[in-house]
């Protein structure tokens, strides 16, 4: 767990290349897009081999900043022994269905700050993926299939424009940490009780109703709602009294911090607070 480090510490804020450039000429494209596509193309060569050559022998693929427009087709050599694929920062819009199933021992995928619009149903069948890292791409949902992914354990979504918690999560039975953060959630519905994580983010929401079911949440330590549109009288005081959350984060809506700590429960969320606090110390 990561606590804040200020006080109040509860509740503080936590395609070779003569082609391309002839094709380039043909369409006028702009220099940046040129650029883009040049970079693609070089990829496409020794490079890339020498990557794929590289993560035949580690089991680990990275190629983060290299303005890639696609997915590389060449990983289809090392469906049968990748543990870690690292694509972000990158311009990839799409993943090949007929490809990215096919990682089977596949723990780890990033492919943070790409153009990710929408995942193939066939993510799911990557069945020992413990961490899956989205963050700043365009996703407005999930694949109706997702609570397959039996091993996740990190689901990491921050960025995106999703406009409501994901019930698929509630499948997920080894989940711990998820981040929401930056999306467009405006509510918290009653299926948020049947969550197994112990840290839920959703900072930076339009959050304006949560249901009193969060407190059900059997694991659930830490939640962030900071900065979301949550006046006072819409937080559940069972957060405080009847729950297992010990950090709660509230900072930047639509009340006083102060009052927060004159509700019922308070005291109660406040020994739980100290006591997990002392034994990270």
């Amino acid at each position: 767990m990561r606590w804040p480090s200020t006080s109040p510490a509860p509740l503080g804020a936590d395609a070779g290349s003569q082609g391309l450039a002839a094709a380039m000429a043909r369409t006028h494209l702009p220099r940046r897009r040129q650029e883009d596509l040049s970079r693609g193309a070089r990829m496409g060569n020794s490079a890339l081999r020498a990557h794929v050559e590289t993560a035949q022998k580690t089991g680990v693929f990275q190629l983060k900043d290299r303005g890639l427009t696609e997915f590389p087709a060449d990983l289809q050599k090392l469906t049968s022994n990748l543990r870690t694929i690292d694509l972000s920062n990158n311009k990839i819009e799409s993943l090949p269905p007929l490809l990215i199933g096919k990682f089977t021992l596949l723990k780890s995928l990033s492919l943070n700050n790409n153009k990710l619009t929408v995942l193939p149903d066939e993510i799911c069948n990557l069945k020992k993926l413990e961490t899956l890292s989205l963050n700043n791409n365009h996703l407005r949902e999930l694949p109706s299939t997702f609570g397959q992914l039996s091993a996740l354990k990190t689901l990491s979504l921050s960025g995106n424009q999703l406009g409501a918690l994901p019930l698929q999560l509630c499948s997920l039975r080894h989940l711990d940490v998820v981040d929401l953060s930056k999306n467009q959630i405006r509510s918290i519905p009653d299926t948020v009780g049947e969550l197994q994580v112990i840290e839920l983010n959703l900072n930076q929401n339009q959050i304006s109703q949560i249901s009193v079911k969060i407190s059900c949440c059997p694991r659930l330590k830490i939640l962030r709602l900071e900065e979301n549109c949550l006046e006072l009288s819409m937080l559940p005081q069972s957060i405080l009294s009847d729950s297992q959350i010990c950090l709660l984060a509230v900072e930047g809506n639509l009340f006083e911090i102060k009052k927060l700590r004159e509700l019922e429960g308070y005291d109660k969320y406040m020994e739980r607070f100290t006591a997990t606090k002392k034994k990270f110390a």
